[in-house]
Parts: C-alpha cells; structure tokens; sequence
C-alpha cells in the first residue's frame, strides 16, 4: 500500500509529537518532515514534495496562510490542511482564498482528523462544521439595494486595510505595513463597517470582492 506521505508545519514540538504519534499509528500514512515555520514548511515541502501538508495558522517567521499561498502557487498538486486552533472570521476568507482544501480546528477528534488527511489527499474538500457555519452565514446575508451601494464609498486606506485583510493579516501587521498605529488599523475597520453596514472583517472583505473593489490577487 502506497502511504500518504504527511508534511508537519506546527511550532509547537509537543503538539507536533502529538500528531505524528496519531498518524503513525495508520497504515496508511506517514510523516516525512516536520517544519516549525511558515518558511520551513516552504522549503521542506520543495524538498520532500509531500502529498498532504498539515499547516497551523500562527507560526513565526512567516504565517500559514502566506506559506499555504506560496505553496500552492509553486506545488498546486500538494494538498493542505489547515489545523489551527483558530477560527476567527478574519482567517476563514483568507485561507479559502489561499486554496486550502480543508480547515479544521484543534477541538478535532483524532478519527476526524485522520479522515480530514485521508479526504483532501483523495482531492476533497474538508471544513469543520463551525467554520461551515460561518461561511453559510455571511454567503446568505442581507442584500442591499445597488443603488445605495453605489453610494458607498470607501477611502484608498481602506481599501488597503481590506486588500491586507484578504492576505490574513492581524491588525498588528497591517498596521506594520502601512506604518500606522494599531489603534488607527482599528479605527479603519470601524469606518469600513459602518459604511457598508457589516459586523465583521470577512463580511467586509466579501462585500468588496462582490462589489469589485479589491480583486483576491492584488
């Protein structure tokens, strides 16, 4: 039996210990490397070319959601799994966009995480049923007249506060990249919330992508 060969991206040894002790157990599959980083898991995966890499969100040096888009950009055929123990509306968009084929929570049975592995190895897709929720939710939410969408307009910042939102970036980063404090990233997403008449970044960041005013590839 040909095994599924299983890349670690995870920063924490002892719940990557954790997972390779899981996955060791099954017939079919095995772990080839372990990264503890958004760039080794990079250069691993060029190395190794494993089938599956199982990717955490926070992780130094770079995050999971830009190593999964780098990844998939140089070995579209390497399937990742997200596991993270986050599940915060800002990741959901992104990771999607970053072309994850799954996105599972930590809370996971260790059965369900095996079958998660085992799916998008088979070229499906996999999202813990929160997150599915969640999707639902904003997919099916409120439409507004276009006349007065075409009213609503938002500053340059704000669309760059947005298109950083896209890429996964917390607000401390994106006030890093545009060299602002904090305090005024936050104020920008206020401002763009009340404008469009949303709660949260992912329905901010959905309503630009449906409107056009930012593109997932700027």
């Amino acid at each position: 039996m040909e095994k599924i060969r299983i890349l670690l991206a995870e920063d924490h040894i002892v719940v990557r210990e954790g997972f390779k002790e899981l996955i060791s157990n099954e017939d079919d599959m095995e772990v080839i490397g372990e990264a503890a980083n958004g760039l080794e898991a990079i250069k691993l995966t060029e190395q190794l070319m494993p089938d599956v890499v199982i990717m955490d969100i926070s992780m130094p040096e770079m995050n999971g959601i830009e190593a999964t888009k780098k990844i998939k950009s140089l070995y579209p055929a390497v399937n990742i799994l997200i596991l993270t123990a986050y599940d915060n509306e800002e990741f959901i968009f992104a990771i999607i966009e970053a072309k994850a084929a799954g996105y599972m929570l930590k809370n996971v049975k260790g059965r369900e995480l095996l079958n998660a592995i085992r799916a998008v190895h088979s070229g499906d897709s996999v999202l813990h049923p929160s997150i599915t929720r969640k999707i639902l939710t904003h997919l099916q939410s409120g439409k507004q007249n276009r006349e007065i969408k075409a009213q609503i307009r938002l500053s340059n910042r704000e669309i760059e506060v947005v298109q950083l939102g896209v890429k996964g970036l917390i607000n401390k980063e994106i006030a890093d990249r545009l060299n602002l404090s904090d305090r005024t990233v936050q104020t920008h997403w206020r401002n763009i919330f009340a404008k469009i008449g949303v709660s949260s970044r992912i329905e901010a960041i959905m309503y630009c992508l449906k409107n056009e005013w930012i593109k997932p590839g700027d």
